[in-house]
């Protein structure tokens, strides 16, 4: 089998983006980068005090002089960042002071480096949570003005033996969306079905995803999601989609011919949206932790430019796939 990760690879490699790590004293953040700049995937800048980011690279078997490194705290941009930040955020009431504390913040720098254009897109999350991460990421970079809101989903790889169907998929809303409405609900499987496309080149068959299929049961729960799935159907008239499903019918040929007949996926969806971030985030653990899956992300869409959001119980292979998504995702 093709490594689905392989077109990722290949298209980062060929676009040559640079990208921001702002956690540079993490020895997985390290080691990844270290991976991703020896297959060339990117050009890699770790944020962090220089002599300690130098030190712990090489404790960690790597040669120093090969990475880019920048402290927040002390740098010639500092000034510049900080204007911006404030300028940003003066509406919010935020004081010059204020904006250049923040700028000593390494998330908040990588989000400007990337807004400013010193870097194509930023990776963290090894140590800081999402909520941190992604609230770098709004502030700063923003919402891109074609987006209908931000989003997230997490790159699930089946590649092992026991996986019955393999390849990549998307599972979405997994780490931002708490509790969306119908109308949210179908922006996030609109912009997760052309995250899918854009990334892997699948043509993308979308599963609306219930405690119910097809009207099986009735609650205002079900309901949510048969309105998100005619409203996909009305925005993005082209996609393949199916809704409401329960996950064996979206994902099992033979349950959807039972469950299902006569649906447009017909148990073979590749982009899965869970009702709500309790189902989301649980449902990509289970298939992580006992099914075996790759979870990549949480990635995120719909900013201006990328901005991504690691696990903090991610490895460093996970570093290295998400710098080359990162770059993979720059417009």
């Amino acid at each position: 089998m093709i490594d689905p990760m392989q077109d990722i690879y290949a298209k980062a490699k060929s676009v040559k983006r640079h990208i921001v790590l702002a956690e540079g004293l993490d020895p997985r953040i390290i080691d990844g980068a270290a991976a991703a700049l020896d297959q060339q995937l990117a050009e890699v800048t770790l944020l962090g005090p220089k002599q300690e980011v130098a030190d712990k690279i090489a404790s960690q078997g790597h040669d120093a002089a090969l990475f880019n490194v920048i402290n927040p705290a002390d740098t010639q941009h500092h000034e510049t960042y900080a204007s911006g930040f404030y300028e940003l955020r003066r509406n919010k009431g935020i004081s010059k002071s204020y904006a250049h504390e923040g700028m000593k913040n390494p998330l908040n720098f990588a989000a400007m480096m990337v807004r400013l254009g010193d870097a194509d897109g930023s990776v963290a999350g090894a140590i800081a949570t999402t909520a941190d991460t992604v609230r770098a990421a709004l502030q700063i970079i923003k919402k891109s003005p074609q987006a209908a809101s931000v989003s997230s989903f997490f790159l699930m790889v089946l590649d092992q033996p026991h996986h019955a169907r393999k390849g990549a998929m998307v599972f979405a809303d997994c780490g931002l969306t708490i509790e969306p409405d119908s109308d949210q609900l179908a922006d996030i499987a609109i912009a997760s079905a052309t995250s899918l496309s854009e990334l892997t080149n699948q043509v993308p068959k979308v599963a609306m995803l219930s405690f119910s299929t097809m009207g099986s049961a009735r609650h205002d729960k079900v309901s949510k999601v048969q309105k998100a799935t005619d409203l996909v159907r009305e925005k993005a008239p082209e996609l393949i989609v199916s809704g409401e499903l329960q996950f064996d019918a979206a994902f099992v040929p033979a349950v959807a011919a039972s469950k299902a007949p006569g649906d447009a996926v017909q148990g073979e969806a590749n982009v899965f949206v869970f009702p709500n971030l309790d189902a989301g985030n649980l449902g990509y653990k289970i298939a992580q932790r006992i099914g075996g899956a790759k979870a990549i992300g949480p990635i995120l869409q719909g900013l201006a430019k990328p901005a991504n959001d690691l696990s903090r119980g991610c490895s460093a292979q996970d570093v290295t796939d998400m710098i080359a998504i990162t770059a993979a995702q720059v417009k």
